[in-house]
């Protein structure tokens, strides 16, 4: 059994009573924290194990992101300045057609090296069409906690190359969930994902909702109401708004995860607290892609759970949490008023409501013992953060100031990820060199 005592300056619990720990050490035991006691010689005196002191850095929970694409971290500077449907048409649906194995390897350690760099131990991601073993064979060897699961597309009107019968949709993904769900001691955990309305036929959403009965922790994970042009041709087709389809189909319950819901009406809004669906809000992909402002303020006054994602890197374009915490405050401001949002509240958006977010708030997403040992150091001594550093302004260095260049340390599992600001997983100039060979290959089949 692995004993490590971190010892802070100050420890961000995220737990219930919001406390923020002075002269506290935290005993992690392989993959949990066993105990959160005061500092004293004694305790120092009688640890069997690794000390690491870290008097001059801030402890937090590690992030968790509940919408990413890892699939898309090749295209990052690739699919500017476009809306929603033209990115996938153009762009996004013939770049993701012509991943290989090995193109697809590239992309996934990209981003994981990112986001593993800049502090999110915990992700959603939805995957894509083909060879989707191999993000979870990736995810497995970077220490990512992840819910993944391959994208299901039988209709693809923007890009019809890019599609499978349905049959093969349902067949492939219940295989890859009895092959990867729950694999790596539970740390790994399928996400059934049907694109979006446009591209998923009923029969394979709903196929695929009943599938997940099988497999006791999945999610179902999807996008919805992003862009009008979207919500408009789900509209024409169903004769329903794009929340209201999904309702007609029993897909909506608490194990449902719908990224972005921008645009949705009031019967839809009491849909999403009634059924307890859950909204991954993408702060920096909404404004990218010009689709527009999610209601945020009135989700979390409805008490709608609101958690936060990066999406893919070709929409934002980077995979930061520091981002998308940021930018979920300040872009409401103006609507709302300066209080909304406040910066505790956001902070919380990125750990523990993550982590309810997916169901997984009893094993991650504050510092309590009992708990997965997923944990971030920072230095706010690093950049160009306030030299006014206390308790009281931590979650505002958090969210307003602080950037992935403030992260020292990062473990997952009990198991040290990021080492003074150094991947212990992955070279960085390995994975950049064979990301760029492999994307030269990508273009050549487009």
């Amino acid at each position: 059994m692995s004993h490590i005592l971190i010892i802070p300056k100050r420890i961000v619990t995220v737990d219930q009573q919001r406390r923020i720990l002075r002269n506290y050490c935290i005993e992690v035991s392989n993959d949990k924290i066993s105990s959160i006691e005061k500092v004293s010689a004694k305790r120092l005196k009688l640890f069997k194990g690794e000390i690491v002191h870290a008097e001059d850095l801030t402890l937090i929970p590690g992030f968790v992101q509940t919408h990413v694409h890892l699939c898309q971290t090749l295209f990052r500077g690739m699919a500017d300045d476009l809306e929603l449907l033209d990115w996938l048409q153009l762009r996004i649906f013939p770049y993701e057609n012509a991943h290989d194995k090995k193109s697809l390897s590239a992309s996934v350690k990209l981003g994981l090296y990112e986001l593993t760099m800049t502090g999110t131990t915990t992700i959603l991601d939805m995957g894509t069409l083909r060879h989707q073993e191999v993000i979870f064979d990736e995810l497995i060897a970077s220490g990512m906690r992840a819910i993944a699961g391959k994208c299901m597309i039988d209709i693809n009107d923007l890009f019809p190359r890019f599609k499978s019968s349905t049959s093969t949709e349902l067949k492939e993904s219940y295989l890859l969930s009895k092959a990867f769900h729950n694999e790596a001691g539970g740390r790994i955990k399928y996400g059934f994902a049907p694109r979006f309305a446009l591209s998923a036929s009923a029969k394979l959403m709903q196929e695929a909702k009943e599938m997940m009965k099988d497999f006791p922790g999945s999610i179902f994970h999807t996008h919805s109401s992003e862009n009008t042009n979207e919500i408009n041709t789900v509209r024409k087709k169903y004769k329903m708004n794009n929340i209201e389809y999904f309702n007609s189909l029993n897909l909506l319950d608490d194990n449902a995860v719908l990224a972005h819901c921008i645009h949705v009406d009031n019967d839809e809004i009491n849909l999403l607290k009634r059924k307890k669906v859950r909204v991954a809000h993408c702060p920096s992909s909404n404004l990218k892609l010009g689709s527009g402002i999610a209601p945020i303020p009135l989700f979390l006054k409805k008490g709608i759970s609101v958690s936060l994602g990066a999406d893919g890197a070709p929409c934002n374009n980077n995979l930061s949490m520091f981002n998308e915490m940021r930018l979920a405050s300040l872009i409401q401001k103006p609507i709302h008023g300066a209080k909304v949002l406040d910066a505790e509240t956001v902070f919380k958006l990125a750990t523990i409501e993550g982590a309810k977010a997916l169901n997984l708030e009893n094993e991650i997403g504050s510092i309590e013992k009992g708990k997965k040992a997923d944990l971030v150091l920072i230095n706010f001594d690093e950049g160009f953060n306030p030299v006014y550093e206390s308790d009281e302004n931590v979650y505002s260095n958090l969210v307003y100031s602080a950037s992935a260049n403030n992260i020292k340390h990062v473990m997952i599992d009990g198991k040290w990820i990021v080492r003074n600001g150094r991947s212990k997983i992955y070279d960085e100039k390995e994975i950049r060199n064979d990301a760029g060979s492999e994307l030269k290959k990508l273009l050549s089949r487009v």
